[in-house]
């Protein structure tokens, strides 16, 4: 008689990573998971209006470089990124006044890829890092997963508070600054140009990286510009600047950049190669001939124009929609409505009534370092949908809000 004996008790799998478990994930991509119906008028995104992309552009510069020259689109390319690029993309810095080489320069996929390789180059676990109040959530997202410690800088409409950072520099000896000087996520707020000074002297005074985060400073709708952090003195051998182009060619490009000092784009050149060897070729190219083929600057132009129509529709639109006793800030470009409701109001606990009544938009509380939370404010993306469903969409939001 054969006895069967019993199968070993399974072994459990070894735990996930303590900053796996410690850092949550996106806010917005959970609400734009929930809201993906498409009857909901979706004000939570950050996406540029797929209408207006230069599809026509796009679809023949890739035709182009597939056409004449298939075997170096489709073969690997070096992980600072392809020469024909980041030259076309140190001429546009160039003409904007800060001088700057195709070697300054690093191709990342996405921007958003480049905060995540300088958190890897810069911060080691514990140490801390200065950031704006309310801040870029996928930031703090990169920067947790790197184990800092996050401080946030008080802030009003104009940014960040000078003698603040001045103050929180002397006090936590931190790391590095990250801001998103205009047209700032989620707040939509310009930094004026003494603040820029003022922050570019407390880096040097006091030792301290700045990365700037410009993702959004083509989209102007009125107003000047304003110069980079970059430009100012005391900053230039300090300050990373990061850009992209997926708010004026197309977000599915990911195509982003980091320009700064030699040794820190050597740091995040090596922290690249671990990550993906380097951002795809045939979409560097494509960029590239996009730039040599076509003025991107008269599309940037056209869509600023259309994006300026739409955030005049939901500025025109919030005092009825929003309680009374609500204020907002009036951005001069980017893609955000920051809105603040009055006391006793909690957006996100608000949010499953609103979406009840197909629309969505962003809780406030995600933007915010740990312990400092508004949970009175919201964002809301204005450039997605027509005036006429931003109409619509903040009629939706009013019905909700008023119960």
């Amino acid at each position: 008689m054969t006895v069967t004996e019993p199968a070993p008790a399974a072994v459990p799998t070894p735990p996930l990573a303590a900053r796996a478990a410690s850092v949550g994930g996106s806010p917005v991509r959970d609400i734009l998971a929930v809201t993906a119906r498409p009857e909901v008028i979706n004000f939570a995104g950050g996406l540029p209006a797929p209408g207006l992309f230069d599809k026509a552009g796009i679809a023949a510069a890739f035709a182009a470089v597939l056409a004449e020259q298939p075997e170096r689109a489709l073969q690997y390319s070096t992980t600072e990124g392809e020469p024909t690029l980041r030259a076309a993309i140190a001429e546009r810095f160039d003409v904007r006044g800060l001088a700057t080489g195709a070697d300054d320069l690093v191709i990342t996929t996405g921007s958003q890829q480049a905060l995540s390789l300088l958190a890897t180059a810069l911060i080691e676990p514990g140490e801390t890092i200065l950031v704006e109040s309310p801040c870029y959530l996928a930031a703090l997202q990169a920067f947790g997963f790197a184990g800092a410690r996050i401080v946030p800088v008080p802030c009003d409409e104009a940014g960040i508070d000078p003698a603040a950072l001045d103050e929180l520099v002397a006090l936590h000896r931190p790391k590095l600054l990250y801001t998103v000087p205009t047209f700032q996520n989620p707040t939509g707020r310009t930094m004026p140009a003494e603040r820029r000074a003022a922050i570019a002297d407390v880096a040097a005074r006091r030792g301290l990286w700045i990365i700037e985060d410009d993702p959004y400073g083509e989209l102007r709708f009125e107003g000047e510009r304003v110069p980079w952090i970059a430009s100012y003195p005391g900053a230039e051998d300090r300050t990373v600047l990061l850009g992209s182009f997926s708010k004026v060619m197309a977000p599915g490009l990911r195509l982003g950049w980091l320009r700064g000092p030699a040794a820190l784009l050597r740091a995040c050149v090596i922290a690249k190669q671990a990550a993906d060897l380097h951002t795809p070729t045939v979409n560097q190219l494509a960029a590239a001939r996009y730039l040599a083929d076509n003025d991107l600057d008269a599309h940037v132009a056209r869509v600023a124009g259309e994006y300026r129509v739409r955030r005049d529709a939901m500025l025109g639109g919030l005092g009825a929609a929003l309680p009374d006793g609500a204020s907002w800030i009036r951005p001069e470009g980017g893609m955000f409505v920051w809105a603040k409701l009055p006391e006793g109001y909690d957006t996100a606990a608000l949010l499953p009534g609103v979406v009840e009544h197909d629309v969505a938009y962003v809780p406030g509380v995600p933007f915010y370092a740990a312990g400092e939370a508004d949970v009175s404010t919201l964002r809301m993306c204005f450039v997605t949908q027509t005036p006429d469903e931003i109409a619509e969409g903040l009629r939706r939001l009013g019905g909700a809000l008023r119960g």
